[in-house]
């Protein structure tokens, strides 16, 4: 069975199979130099004269595209309602009933919220929604797919991006996904613990605020408690992670430590902190059965806002990335980065809600006045007829 093509990066097409790991270029691709890795954003819309021999033509920023695939958190009931009209999607999901073992694309549309909440449930929901999210958007506006330099995924949106960059293949992707979703659901199942959204003024001290945790914590009985930044959303917004007791003590002395706003996340654990070490050899064991390879645009790692540069290098991070924070304001940085006065790409978020977009508003305005939401909702079943 195979997928409908996405076209990323000029004349190149990517072709993915489910559960074959086929992986195809066109004869016309700019890319096939097997020596060469995915070149970075900013040098591809470098100025004349700037690129690397052996690069690709640059294209001009206001020709090209980046998509940002969203993570566990974006969820709700509705989401893919109106997207099973593409058969591409269709397969998708048919795919995804017999890999997960349930209907997805039933409890996406239908819920009920709380099962769809669940890290096991709404991992591989997230996944499949935003690669239909692209689907949607290969169908309205393929030159935005077909002129794509880059992707970045938050978390699990990592798979997807990956998937559409052609170094994973969906159904293993998939896979990884619910072993991912279980891990992780098991790991929080063995620790109250959670995550919570901070808002802080500029003299907020997160380290400090952390370390104040957990020494609240230690004096309350309980040995080697966690409290840690998980994510790097914005300037001045965070995402603290770690036992319960400790983000109660943040949300109740919040004005001690400059937070001028507070909220605790609908996730079941402390996740990208080393409560979820047990997590990291499930994930490490399905990646190294699953076929890998060199991604054909740039990806940026969670782990390090740096590129993946081949398969090994993708394994070894996607299991790191399960214990280390997620550093998506520093992501956002070196793939908007360019010298002054140059125009910047068009932006798409590609799967449920738009928090993403908000992040880059903060990150970069400039950037984001050519952001753009690919609804994963059709509300109106005529609109596309």
């Amino acid at each position: 069975m195979r997928f409908s093509a996405w076209r990323c990066v000029g004349r190149q097409r990517l072709q993915s199979s489910a559960g074959s790991g086929h992986r195809q270029l066109s004869a016309s691709s700019p890319w096939q130099c097997p020596d060469l890795p995915p070149p970075d954003i900013p040098e591809l819309l470098a100025p004349d004269g700037q690129s690397r021999a052996g690069r690709p033509d640059k294209r001009r920023p206001r020709q090209s595209s980046l998509l940002l695939f969203p993570g566990q958190g974006s969820q709700f009931v509705g989401m893919a309602e109106g997207l099973e009209r593409y058969h591409s999607v269709r397969q998708m999901f048919e795919a995804a009933h017999k890999i997960l073992g349930y209907d997805l694309l039933s409890l996406c549309v239908n819920g009920p919220q709380e099962e769809l909440n669940k890290t096991v449930h709404c991992q591989p929901a997230v996944f499949v929604t935003s690669l239909a999210a692209v689907e949607r958007l290969n169908s309205e506006n393929p030159e935005a797919v077909e002129r794509c330099v880059g992707a970045a995924g938050f978390s699990v949106g990592e798979f997807a991006a990956l998937v559409f960059a052609g170094a994973l293949d969906f159904a293993e992707a998939l896979y990884a996904v619910k072993i991912r979703a279980e891990a992780m659901q098991e790991a929080s199942d063995s620790i109250p613990s959670g995550m919570l959204s901070v808002v802080g003024r500029a003299e907020a001290r997160y380290n400090f605020a952390c370390l104040e945790a957990r020494e609240h914590c230690k004096s309350l009985g309980l040995d080697n408690p966690v409290c840690e930044v998980a994510s790097y959303l914005f300037p001045n917004g965070r995402v603290l992670a770690g036992h319960l007791q400790a983000l109660e003590f943040l949300q109740k002395n919040s004005r001690k430590f400059h937070f001028s706003r507070t909220k605790l996340l609908p996730v079941s654990g402390a996740f990208h902190t080393r409560l979820m070490a047990s997590a990291t050899q499930p994930l490490q064991e399905v990646l190294k059965g699953i076929s890998v390879e060199k991604p054909l645009i740039s990806v940026y790692s969670n782990v390090d806002a740096k590129k993946y540069m081949h398969s090994k290098h993708i394994q070894q991070q996607l299991v790191k990335q399960l214990v280390s924070p997620v550093k998506w304001e520093q992501t956002l940085h070196a793939m908007y980065e360019r010298e002054q006065g140059t125009d910047f790409p068009d932006t798409f978020e590609v799967g449920p809600g738009n928090q993403l977009g908000a992040m880059l508003k903060n990150c970069n305005l400039k950037a984001w006045r050519f952001y753009k939401h690919i609804d994963v909702k059709i509300k109106d079943l005529d609109e596309e007829e």
